[in-house]
């Protein structure tokens, strides 16, 4: 059975203010090909009406890629060219994004982010006073 390592790095947007809406998840997670996994990223309770964004990057030093939002209904909207095997979900302060029939080119690193104010899943420039990243803790 072939086994697909995933890796999770939580990153830490502030608002303008830097009143940290915190973002945790769990430092990894694996699934075999053809499988589902569901990957969590959960906001601190003050901030658990918040939307946020899910990115993949597939190396480190390579761009990552936006893959969706997810609202605090559970909606989510995809970004360009993403199969509809990745989708987005949500329950309280939890946000989702669940990978079905996990592809070899599924591989990579996953990270949630919110941003500051109104300001876009690409304007990383804009996403706040803070920008932190944990240690990796690969399978």
């Amino acid at each position: 059975m072939d086994w697909v390592p995933f890796y999770l790095l939580p990153f830490i947007f502030s608002t303008g203010f830097c009143a940290l809406p915190v973002l945790t998840q769990p430092p990894s997670a694996s699934a075999s090909l053809e499988a589902s996994v569901k990957l969590t990223c959960t906001l601190s309770s003050e901030h658990s009406s918040y939307y946020i964004y899910w990115y993949q990057q597939q190396q480190p030093g390579k761009a990552p890629r936006y893959l969706m939002k997810v609202n605090s209904d559970g909606s989510h909207s995809r970004g360009d060219g993403i199969p509809s095997r990745f989708s987005g979900s949500s329950s309280g302060a939890d946000r989702y994004l669940t990978i079905s029939n996990i592809q070899s080119e599924d591989e990579a690193y996953y990270y949630c982010g919110v941003p500051a104010g109104s300001s876009s899943h690409s304007d990383t420039d804009k996403w706040g006073c803070e920008h932190k990243t944990s240690l990796l803790f690969p399978v």
